[in-house]
C-alpha cells in the first residue's frame, strides 16, 4: 500500500524506467494520463495592485482590534463599581481578552491555512461582535469573563492573525513598507479609542459603549472580504533528456527520506515515510517536507545533493539565467496588469501561449544573473498564470471534465497554503534574509514554499476530514513543535517575551486612573494613552526603516528600547504632571513598538527562516499566558498597597528584566551555532 502522505509530480514519459516501476501513483489508482513535464505551483506576490487594498483593510482591522484591546482600562472602573469586585478581579476581564487574543494564534493560523484569510476574518468579526453585544446583559463579573474575555478575545485573534500575515503574502519588494503601514493601525487605534471610549461611556454607560463597540467590530467583515486569495503560479521544467532518478534523497541531517520512483509514463511520486504519521498531531512540521525548489529539481533530474536543513532553502545555480524583469512581468500579471493568458517561457520551444520575455535571452537592460535552478541550456522554464494552470499536484489536467474524479472540486489554490511558506510571519524587509539575497526572486519563492501532500489536496477536493484536515494538523504540528524548546537561544527569547508581556498591558490599564488620582484633569488624562498610540505609530515606521539596513543589529535595538521602556515605567510615578506623564507615554510607546516590530526579525536572525513559523506559535503561547497573569497581579498589588505606583513598579521591573535577559543572547546564539556545527562535522 503506498504511503498516504505523498507529493506527486509529472515528468516526460520514460519507457524503460516507467515499465520497471513498482510504486503506484500518489492517487492510488495505478493509472496515469498525459505526459506533463515537471510542474509545481507557488505563490508569487503581486507586489501591488489589489495588495494595496489588502494593506488598507489590514490597517483598519488593526485599528479596531488593537484600539479596543489597548483601551479596555476605560471600562474597568465602571465595571468594578457596579459589581463591587476587587482590582484583581476586574483586571482579569482585560487580561482574558488580551490573553486569548494571543494564545489562540496557532489554532487560528491552522484554520486560515485550510479555509483562507477571508473566511477566518469574517468569522472572527461575527464572534467578537456577538461576545461584545451579549456582554451588555452581564449580571456578574464571571459573565464578562466568558462573553467579553473569552469570546471577544478568540474573535479578535481570528481578525488579528489574518490581518497581520496577509499583507506579507501580497508583497515582496514592498513587504516591509506595506506591513509597517498596516501595523501602524495598532497605534492609530490606540490613539482613537481612548477618547472615543470615554465619550461613549459618558453618553451611554459601559453597557451601551460595549454595544457600540460591537457595531464597530462588525466593520471588520467588510475589511476581511478584501482578503481574497492569490492565484498560484505554475512553474514547469521541460527537458530533452530522460530523468534517471530512482533513489531516495535526504533533505537534511536528521530529516526523513523523500523517496522517488519512476512511474508509468514518467510520473514521479514523492512520499514521506509512514512513520511521519506517528506524531502526536498526525502530521510532521513543515521543515520535514520538501520545498517546491527541491521537488522541482528532483523531478527534472538535476543535482540532487541537499544541504543541511538550516540552509536547505537556498538554491545553487550554474547554468540557467533568469531575470528580475521576468518576475516583474509575472507580478504585473498577478496585479491585474496583463491578460490571463500570458505565459513566460524560454526561447527555443513552441508554446500555445503568448510569449513575453524568454528566460536567458539577451537584454541590455537586464544585468542580474539568475539563480533559479541548476539546469542545462536546452531546458525550458515555463511560468503559467491563472487561466492556464494545471493541477499536477492533485492530478488534474486541463482537458479533464469538471465533474471528473480529479476535477470535481479543485480550485486554483489547491497548491497554495499560506502556512506552508517559511516566511509567512516575517514582517521585515526580505533584504535581511540570506535566501533572498542569494538568488532571484522566483527562486526565493520556490525555496520557501513547502508542498502540500496528495492527501492534503484530496481532502480539500472531496471535503473529507472537515473537522481536522491535514492542512490544519500540519500547521499545528509546525507551530507547536516542542523540539524548538531545546534551543537555549530560543528559550531566552521566549522567557524575555513572557516577562515583557506580563508588564505590557499594565500601563494601558492604569496610567489614566493614576493620573486622575494624582489630580490631573480627567479630559487631559484620557489622552495619555492616546500619546502612547502616537509614539507607537511613529516608532514602528522608524524601526522598520532602520531594520531595512542589514548592518543594523536588531537585537541591540530591541535591548535598548525595552530597557528604556522598563526603567521609564518604574519611575513614571515620580511626578503626576502633564509634561512628565506625556513624556513617559512617548518613551513607553517607542519601547512597545520595537518589541512588536522586531520579534520576527530576531527569530530569523537567531534561529533561521525555516524555524520562524514554529517560533511564532510557541511565542504566542508564552505571551498569551503572560497576558493572563500580568494585569491581575498588578491589580492585586495596587489594592494591597493602595497605590497605583505598585503596579508600575512591577510592570517596569518585569520589562527591564526581560531586556537584561536578552543582553547575552547574541553570544549564546553564536556558541549554540558553533556547537551545532561541531556536532555536524563529527557526524560526517
Amino acid at each position: 500500500m503506498p504511503p498516504q502522505n505523498a507529493i506527486e509530480l509529472t515528468t516526460k514519459p520514460d519507457g524503460e524506467n516507467g515499465a520497471a516501476s513498482k510504486l503506484l501513483p500518489a492517487n492510488g489508482n495505478g493509472k496515469v494520463k498525459g505526459d506533463d513535464p515537471p510542474t509545481t505551483t507557488l505563490i508569487v506576490p503581486p507586489d501591488g495592485g489589489w495588495g494595496w487594498l489588502v494593506m488598507v483593510a489590514s490597517f483598519f482591522c488593526n485599528v479596531v482590534v488593537d484600539g479596543i484591546v489597548m483601551n479596555v482600562g476605560s471600562f474597568l472602573g465602571p465595571i468594578r463599581d457596579e459589581f463591587g469586585v476587587s482590582e484583581a478581579e476586574v483586571a482579569l476581564v482585560s487580561s482574558l481578552l488580551s490573553g486569548f487574543y494571543l494564545l489562540t494564534g496557532p489554532f487560528v493560523s491552522a484554520l486560515a491555512n485550510r479555509w483562507g484569510f477571508r473566511i477566518v476574518t469574517i468569522l472572527g468579526s461575527v464572534v467578537a461582535a456577538s461576545g461584545f453585544f451579549v456582554s451588555q446583559y452581564a449580571t456578574s463579573i464571571v459573565f464578562l469573563y466568558v462573553t467579553f474575555g473569552f469570546i471577544g478575545g478568540v474573535g479578535f485573534c481570528f481578525i488579528y492573525v489574518p490581518s497581520v500575515i496577509t499583507v506579507g503574502y501580497y508583497f515582496e519588494k514592498w513587504r516591509a513598507v506595506a506591513t509597517g503601514i498596516a501595523l501602524c493601525g495598532s497605534g492609530v487605534g490606540t490613539f482613537i479609542f481612548s477618547p472615543l471610549n470615554a465619550m461613549l461611556i459618558e453618553s451611554f454607560g459601559w453597557r451601551g459603549a460595549l454595544v457600540a463597540q460591537a457595531a464597530i467590530v462588525l466593520s471588520c467583515i467588510a475589511f476581511g472580504a478584501v482578503f481574497r486569495p492569490i492565484q498560484p503560479t505554475e512553474v514547469t521544467v521541460t527537458k530533452d533528456a530522460d530523468t534517471p532518478a530512482d533513489k531516495g534523497i535526504r533533505l537534511g541531517e536528521g530529516l526523513p527520506m523523500v523517496y522517488t520512483r519512476p512511474l508509468p509514463e514518467g510520473r514521479y511520486a514523492y512520499s514521506m515515510p509512514n512513520s511521519s504519521h506517528n506524531t502526536w498531531m498526525g502530521a510532521n512540521p513543515n521543515y520535514q517536507y520538501p520545498t517546491a525548489a527541491e521537488i522541482f529539481r528532483q523531478g527534472s533530474g538535476h543535482n540532487l545533493d541537499r544541504r543541511p536543513s538550516h540552509t536547505s532553502g537556498q538554491l545553487v545555480s550554474n547554468n540557467l539565467q533568469s531575470t528580475t524583469k521576468k518576475l516583474e512581468k509575472i507580478q504585473k500579471r498577478l496585479a491585474g496588469q496583463m491578460t490571463p493568458d500570458d505565459t513566460i517561457h524560454a526561447h527555443g520551444f513552441p508554446t500555445a501561449h503568448h510569449e513575453l520575455n524568454p528566460v536567458g535571452e539577451a537584454d541590455e537592460e537586464e544585468t542580474e544573473n539568475g539563480t533559479l535552478l541548476a539546469a542545462p541550456e536546452q531546458q525550458t522554464i515555463t511560468v503559467t498564470t491563472a487561466s492556464t494552470r494545471r493541477h499536477t499536484v492533485s492530478g488534474r489536467r486541463p482537458n479533464e471534465p469538471a465533474n471528473s474524479r480529479h476535477g470535481s472540486k479543485r480550485t486554483l489554490n489547491d497548491g497554495a497554503r499560506p502556512m506552508y511558506r517559511d516566511d509567512i510571519f516575517f514582517t521585515g524587509s526580505l533584504a535581511r534574509i540570506p535566501q533572498y539575497q542569494s538568488q532571484t526572486s522566483l527562486g526565493y519563492h520556490m525555496s520557501v514554499t513547502r508542498m502540500p501532500t496528495q492527501a492534503d489536496v484530496e481532502e480539500t477536493a472531496t471535503e473529507q476530514c472537515m473537522v481536522c484536515p491535514e492542512a490544519v494538523r500540519r500547521t499545528l504540528a509546525t507551530m507547536l513543535d516542542v523540539s524548538l524548546l531545546k534551543s537555549v537561544s530560543f528559550m531566552m527569547l521566549a522567557f524575555s517575551g513572557f516577562l515583557t508581556m506580563m508588564g505590557f498591558f499594565v500601563p494601558f490599564i492604569y496610567v489614566r486612573q493614576r493620573a486622575i488620582a494624582g489630580g490631573m484633569a480627567e479630559e487631559v488624562s484620557t489622552f495619555i494613552v492616546s500619546a502612547i498610540g502616537i509614539s507607537n505609530t511613529i516608532a514602528r515606521v522608524v524601526c522598520g526603516l532602520l531594520t531595512s539596513f542589514k548592518d543594523v543589529n536588531a537585537l541591540h535595538l530591541n535591548n535598548v528600547a525595552i530597557t528604556l521602556g522598563g526603567i521609564a515605567t518604574m519611575i513614571s510615578g515620580i511626578y503626576i504632571t502633564e509634561a512628565y506623564q506625556f513624556t513617559y507615554a512617548g518613551i513607553f510607546g517607542i519601547a512597545i513598538a520595537c518589541f512588536s516590530a522586531l520579534r520576527s526579525i530576531l527569530v530569523v536572525d537567531l534561529m533561521g527562516l525555516e524555524k520562524l513559523t514554529n517560533a511564532f506559535g510557541i511565542l504566542c503561547l508564552f505571551q498569551g499566558i503572560a497576558a493572563f497573569l500580568g494585569a491581575p497581579i498588578a491589580g492585586y498589588f495596587t489594592e494591597l498597597t493602595g497605590s497605583y505606583n505598585a503596579s508600575f513598579y512591577i510592570s517596569g521591573a518585569l520589562i527591564t528584566l526581560s531586556a537584561v535577559l536578552c543582553y547575552p543572547l547574541g553570544m549564546v546564539n553564536r556558541w549554540e551555532k558553533q556547537r551545532a556545527a561541531k556536532q555536524d562535522s563529527q557526524k560526517v
